[in-house]
């Protein structure tokens, strides 16, 4: 943690902000939005390189791009209601691969790389 009293952040936490939130405003060059969250690419939570951290939006499904959650939009619109497509062939023609049936489906996708 860095600490930071006059984040917004901070006030909450003893003055302390988590090291990735600071790098990722740092890049930025602005505060994280409230439905904002901080990703680490490789999965590592004390990773914080630039590289290896990705702005996420809490608005959408956790856990999945926006490139992923199209494509499982369509498997699902295909399996549940496949009269909501024109044809079937939606898939192959957008150059999608649907995504597998054990893949978790929650909320949020990237919307920032840094």
């Amino acid at each position: 943690m860095v600490r930071q009293p006059a984040h917004p952040r901070g006030a909450g936490n003893s003055g302390y902000v988590f090291e990735h939130i600071a790098v990722v405003e740092c890049q930025l060059g602005r505060v994280l939005l409230t439905d904002e969250t901080v990703h680490h690419l490789n999965g590592v939570k004390d990773d914080n390189r630039p590289e290896n951290l990705e702005v996420w939006s809490g608005k959408h499904p956790a856990g999945i791009r926006a490139s992923d959650a199209v494509g499982w939009a369509l498997e699902i619109l295909l399996r549940y209601q496949p009269n909501a497509l024109s044809r079937k062939g939606n898939l192959e023609a957008r150059g999608i691969e649907p995504l597998s049936g054990t893949a978790s489906h929650e909320t949020s996708t990237s919307v920032d790389r840094i």
